[in-house]
């Protein structure tokens, strides 16, 4: 598997979901388990089936976030800089509209548009990476546009 980028923050939340599902609902699945066997009858027991079914759910996001976990590569916080990079908080202006709006340069296991964080393999984020502030720069889009680079940190200016 290749490396997944994620900020310092995002390898919490990954470490926090893996310790909750093993330390909290994993056991819990476990003895829902315990419980409907105890019902007698398997073949047309629909308890069972469910709690089988989450637990087949639960192992399967636990092995995954091993897997994620393992290959993680944490995205180092550079400070302020006039490079665009993985993990920086980037001013852009678009050209079209006029607008400006502040992101987060994630991997894809951290991104989330709602949040204003975007993953390093979207069209925007290829395109900005490695240019400069005040550099106008295309988007090869479905519908290609410029953005101009306003800023670039590590820190969000929204906060």
């Amino acid at each position: 598997m290749e490396k997944i980028y994620v900020t310092k923050e995002g390898f919490d939340k990954l470490n926090a979901r893996l310790r909750e599902l093993l330390d909290v609902i994993q056991p819990k699945v476990i003895e829902e388990l315990k419980e409907a066997r105890a019902q007698g009858d398997l073949s047309e027991n629909a308890d069972y089936d469910a709690a089988r079914k989450r637990q087949a759910e639960v192992d399967a996001e636990i092995k995954d976030l091993q897997l994620k976990i393992e290959n993680a590569e944490i995205i180092n916080d550079k400070g302020s800089t006039s490079t665009v990079n993985l993990g920086n908080y980037v001013l852009l202006k678009f050209s079209f509209n006029g607008k400006e709006e502040e992101y987060q340069i994630v991997g894809s296991t951290e991104s989330n548009p709602n949040e204003f964080k975007i993953s390093n393999e979207c069209a925007l984020a290829k395109a900005i990476i490695g240019h400069k502030i005040g550099d106008v720069v295309a988007v090869k889009a479905n519908t290609p546009y410029e953005v101009t680079i306003l800023s670039c940190s590590a820190k969000s200016k929204k906060n």
